[in-house]
């Protein structure tokens, strides 16, 4: 008769599936950024009370006010197109599970975006340091803290065509 897995196993593979959630959960953020999907991105924190801090784009003490910026910089457009185009890669995930429904971690993002109303090209990168919650059985971003640690934003140049 096959023997049943052995608690440490099991909080071993809950562990592990915990880890792979929020790596998901990270990866719809930077699609919804991405795909400038607003409704996405907000679903992807707390219902309320979230703390987020990015840098330039501003400090908030609940999702709500990131939301509004980010709709009013990603939903912007110029004859009919969006103005701004972003590509955000984020690696290297450092994720640490406190128990069944609290986590920490920590990405490095490298960040491409095209101005097309500057005509500007700017790269950059640094370092996300979240907290994660369960909230109504699904990992959630309850804070979010991006400290950037470079960038360069250069012009287009006037043939370069972006499509």
């Amino acid at each position: 008769m096959p023997q049943p897995p052995s608690p440490d196993l099991a909080a071993r593979v809950a562990r592990l599936e915990a880890v792979e959630e929020i790596k998901a959960l990270k990866h719809r953020y930077l699609r919804a950024c991405d795909t400038k999907d607003p409704e996405e991105f907000r679903a992807c924190f707390i219902a309320s009370g979230a703390s987020l801090d990015y840098g330039r784009l501003g400090a908030f003490d609940d999702a709500e006010g990131m939301v509004r910026v980010f709709e009013k910089i990603a939903l912007r457009k110029v004859d009919g197109r969006s103005a701004v185009l972003d590509m955000h890669h984020a690696m290297h995930p450092d994720i640490t599970v406190h128990d069944e429904t609290r986590a920490s971690g920590r990405w490095t993002l490298k960040f491409r975006q095209v101005n097309l109303e500057n005509r500007t090209e700017s790269v950059s990168t640094g370092e996300y340091d979240d907290e994660y919650v369960v909230e109504d059985g699904r990992w959630k971003i309850a804070k979010s803290h991006f400290h950037r640690q470079w960038g360069i934003t250069r012009p287009l140049d006037p043939d370069c065509r972006v499509d």
